[in-house]
């Protein structure tokens, strides 16, 4: 038999989300085919593409948004947004909802944000910038790919799910662009919040457990100790029923 090509083994980038957050909620979901976002999330991630707008909205407007935070507070943490070097390229990414195929996974990100600098006829970027400032043995600085989460954000760095799927898509992005992709972006539109994801070696090993858990999976999964996720995830009710038969005993059910 043929070993299978890297798409047949390719994971879809939403799996690897869900499964960081709980492999027994992946489980449920492939089983009943259920991978479509709750409508409300497409409201909240378009908040992603208007933060110009939005910057000097009324409370009046603001307050008819899906934003998470008081009028005044947005607009404050879309001031200190707008003082980052790539705001511009945030408000206005080079792509929406790319789809990327690295060799272990694939899916979508949902904005991509292209360098603003070139190398020039004298060897370095335009701007004055040095060769090579990533270190990726490339002049130029790399695309930066960037996950746009309806939810809330923790006090500091991401959630486990968007951290594995921030790595997820830069590593995709690097198969595509066959060149090194240091970091990517989360952003929490719903509270004006965007933070950076390196792929460092902590970050890149839970990327790869995850990669791991899910081509491992076979039956149900065992349930989580961590009683939060379970209040907020959508599968609870089911996944709290005991198992009463053979079938469902070995995950064929």
């Amino acid at each position: 038999m043929d070993a299978a090509s890297p798409a047949d083994s390719s994971i879809p980038i939403s799996h690897l989300a869900r499964a960081a957050y709980c492999p027994r909620q992946l489980y449920y979901a492939r089983r009943d085919d259920d991978h479509e976002p709750p409508p409300e999330v497409a409201a909240v991630r378009d908040l992603a593409f208007a933060y110009e707008r939005h910057r000097t909205a009324t409370d009046e407007t603001l307050r008819k948004l899906p934003i998470a935070v008081a009028p005044g507070d947005y607009r404050a943490n879309l001031a200190s947004l707008a003082e980052r070097e790539d705001y511009e390229r945030l408000a206005a990414p080079s792509e929406r909802e790319a789809f990327l195929r690295g060799r272990d996974c694939h899916g979508i990100v949902h904005k991509l944000l292209e360098p603003d600098t070139a190398p020039d006829a004298g060897g370095g970027p335009a701007g004055g910038e040095p060769d090579d400032p990533t270190g990726d043995g490339e002049r130029g600085s790399p695309p930066t790919p960037t996950v746009v989460s309806p939810g809330d954000p923790p006090p500091q760095g991401v959630w486990e799910p968007q951290r594995v799927r921030a790595v997820a898509v830069a590593k995709a992005l690097a198969w595509e662009r066959e060149r090194a992709v240091p970091r990517a972006l989360v952003e929490y539109p719903a509270h004006g919040v965007v933070r950076t994801v390196r792929l460092t070696t902590r970050n890149k090993s839970a990327y790869r457990r995850t990669l791991w858990t899910v081509r491992s999976m076979a039956g149900v999964p065992a349930r989580v100790r961590d009683a939060a996720k379970c209040d907020a995830c959508e599968y609870r009710e089911r996944c709290g029923t005991k198992t009463r038969s053979l079938k469902t005993l070995l995950g064929l059910g």
